[in-house]
């Protein structure tokens, strides 16, 4: 529970843990005296360094040995072995004197914070009258503080109308926050599935320090307690009103067509920027870098304008920053999706920035192909690498998806007949989408391509295609 921000008192009901035998509780602010109880455990280890402990140090248990336990950066305790270096505690009159002076300067203190709270109050009060409650800035840090009743209003009690997607450990709702009419998508882990409660620290702890255009802002978090007595969990989002793009992508019904049309060219490179804009931030400019490890079009959602943001880090794994090779193994299970997963995983292989940039390959194949690498066309050996692979450069309007070729009117190119050097280029720039696809998703990890250089590479391939646009109104 080290560097957190924990404050008050180490709380009394510390003292049923009769089988603790490690507690850090280092990188706090937590005050008041170490509690007596402490020293009657069977403790191994005891890290309360860096706080605001106070008053005398316990002489029993484990406070006997002072390589098990450490008390650094708490100027306030006194006492203990010579080799810690706390101060000795002053005489007993001394002490009387100062606990007195103590006592008065408390009660004046709770006086005056009592009437400055009876002010704050009464002003607060006044203003929340008169104006609405500024919504919380995340950016900024300033999450704002949301309780499960509140959630349960704003979704209609997690109702199934509001249910917008449902993961392997979550569900997700819309909802709209009563005190500021905003609305939110609430992802509400599902605890009685075995890792949900994992899954929901990892990913608050994954996007509490990160901060990018392309990725899922998070405005706040809710750990508490349910109306029946059982623990809740949930992470509240910035709504993303036009979904995630495997709804774009695989339209399965008509009213799913006529909400989710077709991307156009331009709409899928964008997005493809956007997504590997997201990678290169976690991967090289993150403290350590943030391994997504499950990257898919489900989990890439576009706002109004179309901008897509990475989401869900429920399994995403931090690295340190000298070892990001991924070429040590691991027992850890395979973990991710069906098809994007990066085949070294499957060896034991750890998390690493290439496994990322693999699913980003076969995403970016998905997107221009119109296929899923589940497709039930890729059996007997044929993926969704190969069967690019084996159309390119020549037949690349076989593989494309057929919206992508009717909107930029390249079907000509198939039997030879280029009209002209414009429609001639076109095919170029997919065929180096395409490409790049391909070199994302090399079975070698070592032989992928860079992320930093697939953003690169994306720009020029965009600006081309602008260009393409701007000269040729029938493109």
């Amino acid at each position: 529970m080290e560097k957190n921000f924990f404050y008050g008192s180490i709380p009394s009901s510390f003292s049923s843990l009769r089988g603790l035998r490690y507690l850090d509780i280092s990188q706090n602010n937590l005050s008041g005296q170490i509690p007596e109880y402490l020293g009657s455990f069977d403790l191994q280890f005891l890290n309360l360094s860096f706080n605001d402990l106070q008053g005398v140090l316990p002489e029993e248990g484990i406070f006997k040995n002072a390589n098990k336990f450490s008390v650094t950066g708490n100027p306030k305790l006194c006492g203990g072995t010579p080799d810690l270096k706390v101060p000795r505690c002053t005489t007993k009159h001394s002490t009387k004197f100062i606990s007195t002076l103590t006592f008065t300067l408390m009660v004046s203190i709770v006086s005056a914070l009592l009437g400055s709270s009876l002010l704050v109050g009464l002003v607060f009060l006044y203003w929340s009258k008169t104006s609405k409650v500024n919504f919380g800035d995340s950016s900024r840090g300033s999450f704002f503080k949301v309780s499960y009743h509140s959630l349960y209003r704003a979704t209609d009690g997690f109702s199934s109308a509001n249910l917008i997607g449902v993961g392997s450990f979550s569900s997700v709702y819309k909802g709209i926050l009563e005190c500021t009419e905003t609305i939110v998508a609430v992802k509400v882990f599902n605890l009685l599935q075995r890792g949900a409660s994992k899954s929901f620290m990892v990913e608050c702890e994954a996007l509490r320090n990160v901060k990018h255009r392309n990725l899922v802002k998070v405005l706040s978090a809710c750990s508490g307690i349910d109306n029946k007595g059982d623990d809740f969990r949930a992470l509240i989002y910035e709504f993303m009103d036009n979904d995630c793009l495997e709804k774009w992508l695989h339209s399965d019904n008509e009213l799913s067509i006529q909400k989710f049309h077709k991307l156009n060219l331009l709409q899928r490179i964008n997005i493809a920027i956007d997504i590997a804009s997201a990678l290169d931030y976690l991967h090289n400019q993150c403290h350590n870098p943030i391994i997504h490890r499950d990257l898919k079009p489900s989990n890439v959602l576009l706002d109004s304008e179309m901008v897509g943001h990475v989401a869900d880090f429920g399994i995403a794994k931090f690295l340190p920053t000298e070892n990001i090779s991924g070429n040590q193994s691991s027992s850890t299970a395979v973990k991710g999706t069906v098809g994007y997963t990066a085949p070294e995983y499957g060896l034991g292989s750890q998390p690493s920035p290439s496994g990322d940039v693999y699913s980003f390959g076969i995403l970016l194949l998905e997107m221009f192909t119109g296929k899923q690498p589940t497709n039930d066309l890729f059996k007997d050996g044929l993926h969704l690498h190969n069967f690019v692979k084996a159309s390119l450069p020549d037949c690349v309007v076989d593989i494309m998806d057929p919206a992508l070729v009717e909107e930029s009117k390249i079907t000509n190119i198939t039997n030879g007949n280029e009209q002209n050097q414009r429609i001639h280029e076109m095919k170029e720039c997919l065929v180096s989408v395409f490409e790049i696809g391909l070199m994302c998703s090399v079975a070698m990890a070592r032989e992928r391509m860079h992320i930093s250089d697939v953003v690169s590479e994306l720009h020029y391939i965009k600006h081309v295609i602008l260009e393409l646009e701007s000269t040729e109104p029938n493109l």
